[in-house]
């Protein structure tokens, strides 16, 4: 077995999860969300539960994974014996999110592409996307060439690859979002500006605000943080196994917490302004087809300028696409090493080998295997595809259980002593240790709970 290797400091650790948890779903789902959802309403709830429900789920997965040394297929076992199922399913969570997780960050990769060849006012045509997603060759190939690409980083190893990587790439995120904040909010068109989409944004808007649609807008901003931080998915437990003993783990998920927050509000800056000002109210209802359909019809009304910044956006997304596709692989890897004993080599082929298999098929349907299903969770009656399917599966129902069965085993079997103590083994101050206690035993699994009951499409029924 290869000796396991560490992140050489905090701020390396720190750097690798926050790319891990600043992928698609801050830059792509939460903007959506938000204008869904009330602005500042949704922006007011989100930061309330980051600093309750996500604090505590980082520490603890975090913990596991540094008090155990081990992946997630192995940790939760090491903790508690009988709990070993939970890291079974932790492990089968990247397993299914890597090879469509792939084919979006090919989808992606097209759109950088397109761009930076100066062919952005194609990419806004109707029918562009869906277009090149259901063509048979072109997906594949981009999902290939985004494939190799994460697993190379993950060849490479925790310190050449996924901190040496992440200290670069994170820092040049940044400051392309922080970029593109600022120009959306200088853009004008008629009576619009982004001023004004910024209004709409950050304004709490409580029109026509019932019970159930408060009841909404909290499970939307409690999946959209479930998601985002990398916790259920193995990540943040290999993620832990690498950080260093005498490191400060409060501390360290503090500014994780921080970064993923405030580049999932920046995303919205850089997104409604832009959209209002072209599309009015009426442009921020096109959900998850935001970024391949809507965005590239906002570049396009820019002029010339819009190319550019249509270019700059796509490698800002390909960036956190790829920090985010590298944790998750890695998740995967690590767990064959410890479990099997393998070498990083022969754990990164074989499971990137996997994954492309499952790619190949997910792409195919959309053309030659295609099919329409309706998932539980579907509005508007709307169906779904395979990629569709292994998101459902892995996100909306394996997630949630692993989430819930983390809180049961630390809440009330090992209890959150054993955290806590994880936590503050040199001395560190837990100021948040009462919230935590409160949180892993009684209010997140709760929550998880009622997320999972969505999840069945058990609230369709009854609201």
């Amino acid at each position: 077995m290869e000796k396991r290797n560490s992140f050489s400091s905090s701020l390396g650790f720190v750097l690798a999860a926050a790319g891990s948890a600043v992928g698609l779903g801050n830059i792509w789902r939460f903007p959506y969300l938000a204008a869904k959802d009330g602005g500042g309403l949704f922006l007011a709830i989100y930061i309330v539960l980051a600093l309750t429900f996500g604090f505590t789920m980082i520490v603890t997965e975090t913990a596991i994974g540094r008090k155990t040394k081990q992946s997630a297929l192995t940790a939760y076992g090491a903790i508690h014996k009988k709990s070993k199922w939970i890291g079974v399913f932790a492990c089968l969570v990247p397993f299914m999110i890597l090879p469509y997780y792939c084919i979006i960050g090919g989808w992606v990769l097209k759109y950088t592409v397109t761009f930076i060849s100066g062919n952005g006012v194609a990419a806004a045509q109707d029918g562009y996307f869906t277009g090149f997603i259901t063509d048979t060759f072109p997906p594949i190939i981009f999902d290939v060439i985004f494939l190799a690409a994460t697993a190379f980083v993950i060849f490479l190893g925790v310190n050449k690859g996924i901190e040496s990587l992440s200290k670069i790439l994170m820092p040049i995120l940044l400051i392309m979002v922080i970029g593109i904040s600022i120009f959306s909010l200088t853009i004008k068109s008629g009576e619009h500006s982004g001023l004004d989409g910024l209004k709409v944004y950050l304004v709490p808007d409580f029109s026509g605000i019932t019970l159930k649609a408060l009841f909404i807008t909290i499970m939307d901003a409690m999946g959209q943080l479930f998601y985002s931080i990398s916790v259920a998915m193995g990540i943040m437990v290999t993620y832990g196994s690498y950080f260093k003993d005498d490191s400060n783990l409060v501390k360290s998920v503090n500014r994780i917490e921080i970064f993923d927050t405030v580049v999932a509000f920046l995303a919205g800056v850089m997104i409604i302004p832009a959209v209002y000002v072209f599309f009015g109210k009426e442009g921020m209802n096109a959900g998850p087809g935001l970024m391949f359909v809507s965005l590239p019809k906002v570049f396009a009304e820019m002029g010339a300028i819009g190319n550019v910044i249509g270019a700059v956006f796509f490698i800002m997304v390909l960036l956190a696409a790829l920090t985010s596709a590298m944790s998750v692989l890695e998740a995967v890897v690590a767990s064959l090493i410890d479990t099997f004993g393998w070498s990083r080599r022969k754990a990164t082929i074989t499971e990137s080998l996997v994954a492309l298999v499952i790619g190949i098929v997910i792409c195919l349907g959309y053309n030659k295997f295609y099919f329409e299903v309706s998932l539980p969770n579907a509005a508007h009656g709307e169906k779904g595809q395979m990629l569709d399917i292994m998101d459902y599966v892995s996100n909306n129902i394996l997630m949630p259980i692993v989430a819930i069965g983390t809180c049961i085993l630390v809440g009330w079997i090992v209890k959150p002593k054993t955290i806590i103590d994880e936590a503050t083994k040199n001395g560190e101050k837990f100021a948040r240790k009462g919230i935590y206690v409160v949180m892993i035993k009684y209010v997140s699994p709760v929550l998880l709970l009622f997320l999972l009951l969505g999840a069945l499409g058990l609230f369709n029924k009854v609201m």
